[in-house]
């Protein structure tokens, strides 16, 4: 059985009161060393100053956009005052053209392709109050439990033998119960358990990616060894005002510089790729935005590696909280799509993730601003595969936040068919060393998109045979062949060898890439 929550656990009773569980937790040493002469990377004065002149500046200077588009284009990452300028432009002609050398860089870094994941919550266990979350201490609308490892695996019996994901990002509350052991525990269940796909060939998860609190370097170090891929923390808002009255100071989250200091410690444990992402909505999206960017340039500056991947969650209602209706910084879509196309054209190497978050009609628009990653068939109700006979099916009371887009892995995959992109289940890099620095030149000079073409169509042609039904393998079979057809025209020393993979896996053979 799952173990509940009703009452406090035994290990949260052990620490006299919520300031002595920080402390526990919160290293000064792992936060003073990443900060030189003690100033910190996020200078919100700087960055308000950096929107203010920008903001003073003409907004169209068609000539300086142009500039710095050419600089995306060369895969460079931006100085903050170039997204400042990019942030401020309101003529429909040039936004057009952002738009379009969005889609374009992206297209040259990542190729034609959507990889696919999905989110397993592993516990909504939870010792913050952050005032915006369905899974904060306190909320008695939340039906608390975390998953044993029968119940993980029940779970990866319905993502990877009846939905056929292959890549997970595993969620992890902040609590004493769900400690670096529990995950490296979950963590190897998940990769170790093997099943069935209804086709009878053996599927299983490849790729564990993290969604967790900040952690020292010696718990990273822990969870380098079980095979995490990437490490995503949220920042939640960068602008420290507003963080501190969103995070109450007695909560290990209330920590700003430990918060921003996790991924310098990920890149000190060895756990070189990670995820960004800020909650759109707490805050003025501009200055969030362009914090993004001070962060992505430090790490970059302190370990010549920026971050694998930038999340884009915006503020969702949630149990117990009105914040989500009520905050004066919501963003609509017309102003998420500026966010997304000016974060591509800033960080032009990085992944971009765009979840089940938004309605279904906002993320079809938003593919073409340059995202790379989406979910899909998504549960995040604690163990809601295996309890929920719908995919559909939601519980507010069990679940941090409610999703907007509730379309199967199928229906998804056979929308972006019909758009000519393909669908990538790849997860070879990570396990090939194609991580941090190694990924990033790749991704810098075009490299690992030509990888992750051959691998897209290898792993599309998987889940297809084995998942697919005939309609949908009838409208995706030609955009495989179109893919083909480009590695055979672009890449004619590989593509014998990827035929020969490809015709492996057609007859029954699985887990063959690059």
């Amino acid at each position: 059985m799952s173990k509940t929550a009703t009452t406090p656990s035994p290990s949260i009773r052990s620490f006299a009161n919520a300031a002595d569980y920080r402390k526990r937790f919160v290293i000064r040493e792992q936060i003073d060393k990443y900060l030189p002469g003690g100033k910190h990377f996020i200078d919100d004065s700087d960055i308000t100053n950096k929107l203010a002149t920008a903001a003073a500046m003409p907004a169209n200077d068609a000539v300086r956009v142009r500039d710095i588009l050419a600089k995306s284009r060369a895969i460079e990452t931006l100085l903050p005052e170039e997204t400042a300028a990019l942030i401020q432009v309101t003529d429909p002609e040039l936004l057009q053209e952002m738009e379009e050398t969005a889609l374009a860089v992206k297209l040259s870094v990542y190729d034609n392709r959507i990889v696919m994941f999905a989110p397993l919550y592993m516990s909504n266990l939870c010792v913050n109050r952050c005032a915006y979350c369905g899974f904060r201490c306190g909320n008695e609308d939340q039906k608390r439990r975390m998953l044993d490892m029968g119940e993980v695996r029940q779970e990866i019996d319905v993502l990877a033998g009846k939905i056929g994901h292959k890549r997970l990002i595993a969620v992890y509350g902040e609590h004493p119960d769900t400690s670096t052991d529990y995950f490296a525990e979950t963590i190897r269940t998940i990769y170790g358990h093997q099943v069935k796909s209804p086709k009878g060939t053996p599927v299983g998860i490849r790729r564990v990616n993290v969604n967790a609190a900040p952690l020292p370097v010696e718990d990273l170090r822990v969870l380098k060894q079980v095979g995490i891929g990437t490490y995503q923390v949220f920042q939640e808002t960068y602008h420290r005002a507003t963080y501190a009255r969103l995070h109450p100071a007695d909560t290990v989250k209330g920590d700003y510089d430990w918060r921003t200091t996790g991924f310098h410690r990920c890149m000190e444990a060895g756990v070189d790729d990670v995820g960004m992402g800020v909650l759109y909505g707490l805050y003025d999206w501009k200055f969030e935005l362009l914090a993004s960017l001070y962060h992505a340039r430090d790490l970059e500056r302190q370990f010549g590696i920026g971050p694998h991947t930038i999340s884009f969650p915006r503020l969702e209602p949630a149990s117990g909280t009105d914040l989500p209706t009520t905050s004066p910084y919501l963003v609509d879509d017309a102003t998420f799509r500026r966010i997304l196309i000016v974060t591509r054209l800033s960080v032009p190497y990085t992944g971009m993730i765009v979840t089940c978050r938004e309605r279904p009609e906002s993320r079809d628009a938003f593919v073409r601003c340059g995202i790379t990653q989406m979910d899909a068939s998504s549960n995040i109700a604690i163990k809601g595969y295996s309890d929920f006979a719908s995919e559909t099916h939601q519980e507010k009371d069990r679940q941090q936040f409610v999703l907007s887009d509730t379309r199967t892995l199928e229906e998804l995959i056979a929308h972006l068919a019909r758009e000519g992109i393909i669908t990538s289940f790849c997860t070879a890099g990570y396990r090939c060393g194609r991580t941090g620095g190694c990924i990033m030149d790749a991704l810098k000079t075009g490299k690992e998109g030509k990888f992750c073409k051959i691998n897209a169509v290898l792993t599309f042609r998987e889940w297809l045979d084995d998942f697919a039904s005939a309609a949908t393998r009838a409208l995706c079979d030609p955009v495989l062949n179109r893919e083909l057809a480009a590695i055979k025209a672009t890449l004619p020393l590989f593509y014998p060898t990827v035929k020969e993979h490809y015709d492996r896996i057609c007859a029954g053979e699985r887990d063959l890439f690059f």
